[in-house]
């Protein structure tokens, strides 16, 4: 487990953040279900992408590593792996929601394991959808192990909006080889819209098409094909966005390989800056997020709920009172981090009230420190603490800094080599 000792420092550099996890998981994806050899470049291997990657390899694709690039060959119907696939999710709620549809159409079925608190992430709009056509599921906890063996059917599928869109994902992913046409029905206002034109965008570059009427009506032709391309994976808004509230507190970093016009949701850390009093600026291929001082505003997570955790970081340096709203869904990542954040930034010296759904958020001049802090073995929460520190007047201690790994293996070499200092 163990711990590393922050001292207060500014951050100063270059940075190259990871590639999109988001995009990169629907790449691999998308890469697997295609008709002969696709090459996904960018790759980082995260615990997540590993996850997706090995996934992907029991239903039967042949993916290899090439230098941080995939060669990766289609799977054919009936190549998984020996009998039912046993896939390890660990703590990856993308790759449970995304390869249940797809164990469903390419193995009739799986077992998916994982751990941490995936085992505490909902099922239940796809097991609704199970009941309905008759398709066998057995669900034992608290460690996930869900096992689902059947063929899933063509037709209209009704849903809420306000639930994951991993689960509008993952129907999206296999509808298209379906020989009958589908349809998804939302029910309710769209959440997560960034996530679902990210699906859209990538289907699109492996040659499937989908028609979107208005995040109300989705409407999946059958009888499609994937079709083999060689993809690049952008950088991710949801890693860079450390390193931009690093920059809008006072520090001097600029972060490359970012998209100004991506579809990332967790772009809108860019809006949020810009609306605190921080410019943004582009130099060199970089972007950065420059500010004399920051002010309070009221900020909505419920399409970009992984950046909260830093971005309270920021709201906690603000002039004036900050809400966050509309962040319910934060209960129900690796820890319950509307409590963890509020938490954590109170120990630290911020002041912080936690609601059901929201935080308020008072700024203060500067944090304290001085404290061993919880990481509470989530990867946002330890990058949060870390960057959190640079704004404390003394050192603090993060345990479990090793949790980074799910999602970016080499946070603390990119925060050491812009002057960080850990111990």
């Amino acid at each position: 487990m163990g711990q590393k000792t922050i001292q207060p420092t500014r951050l100063s550099g270059r940075v190259k953040v990871p590639p999109s996890k988001s995009m990169a998981h629907r790449a691999i994806i998308c890469a697997a279900l295609a008709e002969g050899r696709s090459t996904v470049e960018n790759i980082a291997f995260s615990d997540d992408i590993l996850a997706t990657i090995e996934g992907m390899r029991r239903l039967g694709a042949r993916i290899e590593d090439i230098g941080g690039a995939l060669v990766v060959d289609g799977i054919r119907q009936g190549q998984a792996m020996g009998g039912t696939p046993e896939i390890d999710c660990k703590e990856s709620g993308s790759t449970l929601r995304f390869l249940i549809p797809v164990a469903l159409k390419m193995a009739h079925g799986a077992r998916l394991i994982g751990q941490g608190n995936l085992g505490k992430r909902p099922l239940d709009v796809y097991t609704k959808i199970f009941d309905e056509q008759g398709i066998a599921y057995q669900a034992q906890g608290p460690l996930l192990d869900f096992q689902v063996s059947g063929q899933l059917r063509a037709g209209t599928f009704s849903m809420r909006g306000d639930v994951s869109s991993q689960f509008i994902t993952g129907l999206l992913f296999i509808l298209p080889l379906m020989e009958e046409d589908s349809e998804l029905i939302i029910t309710t206002h769209m959440e997560s819209k960034s996530y679902v034109d990210m699906t859209l965008s990538v289907l699109a570059d492996f040659g499937i098409r989908v028609e979107n009427e208005a995040y109300r009506r989705f409407i999946i032709p059958g009888g499609q094909k994937y079709r083999a391309t060689r993809y690049r994976v952008e950088g991710d808004f949801s890693q860079a966005a450390f390193f931009l509230c690093a920059d809008a507190m006072g520090s001097a970093v600029q972060v490359e390989d970012l998209k100004r016009d991506s579809l990332q949701g967790d772009s809108a850390v860019l809006d949020i800056l810009q609306r605190m009093g921080a410019e943004v600026c582009q130099e060199d291929g970089t972007v950065c997020c420059r500010a004399d001082a920051l002010h309070a505003v009221d900020i909505d997570a419920s399409q970009c709920p992984d950046i909260i955790p830093v971005v309270s970081v920021a709201a906690a340096l603000c002039k004036g009172t900050t809400t966050i709203r509309n962040a319910r869904r934060l209960r129900i990542k690796e820890c319950d981090r509307l409590h963890a954040i509020a938490q954590e930034l109170n120990r630290l010296g911020g002041k912080v009230v936690e609601f059901q759904d929201s935080l308020e958020i008072d700024g203060v001049e500067m944090l304290e420190g001085g404290v061993q802090a919880d990481s509470f073995s989530d990867h946002r929460m330890a990058m949060m603490l870390a960057i959190a520190s640079q704004k404390c007047r003394l050192s603090i201690s993060i345990g479990n800094p090793g949790c980074v790994s799910k999602s970016y293996p080499g946070f603390f070499d990119d925060f050491r080599s812009l002057g960080g200092t850990t111990e």
